[in-house]
Parts: structure tokens; C-alpha cells; sequence
């Protein structure tokens, strides 16, 4: 599976989204939107979205922190990271 996360060295709550993919053993291509517009316009058409963490599974837009800790909460992440691994 193909996991992307758009964020910035100083956003806490991408830090946290990182160390959730982390701890799942989710390898995963960052994207710093720190000093490059084109890339924040890319995630933000994408995602539909201007705030950081955004976060990609598949090119599936998952959402943000939040989105991946309510995911990570119901059960949801593990079933969707079990359903990508036998593909």
C-alpha cells in the first residue's frame, strides 16, 4: 500500500499521525509543505483540505490526525492496513 502524508516539521499534530503509522510498521513517503506552495496547492486539491496533517492511503484521502485516530480507535486502521497488505 502506498501511503503519503503531507505535513510540516513543526505541525504536533503530524508528528502524532507519523508516530501512529510508525507504530503500525507503516512505511510511508512524507511530504513537507513547509516552503513549497506548489506542493500545499497539490495536497489541498487533493484533499480538499488547507490544514496538515493530510494523509493518503492508495491515493484515498484518510484526512487528518484526527481522522487517523478515530480510524485507529473503532478498529477501522488495522482492518484497512490488514484489507492493503493482502492486495
Amino acid at each position: 500500500m502506498k501511503v503519503e502524508i503531507y505535513s510540516s516539521r513543526l505541525c504536533g499534530f503530524c508528528t502524532r499521525a507519523k508516530m501512529l503509522l510508525q507504530s503500525k510498521g507503516v512505511a510511508y513517503l512524507e511530504l513537507d509543505v513547509d516552503r513549497d506552495s506548489a506542493l500545499r496547492a497539490e495536497m489541498m486539491k487533493r484533499s480538499g483540505r488547507r490544514t496538515v496533517p493530510q494523509i493518503f492511503f492508495d491515493d484515498q484521502s484518510i484526512g487528518g490526525c484526527d481522522d487517523l485516530y478515530a480510524l485507529e480507535r473503532s478498529g477501522q486502521l488495522d482492518e484497512l492496513l490488514a484489507k492493503n497488505s493482502n492486495e
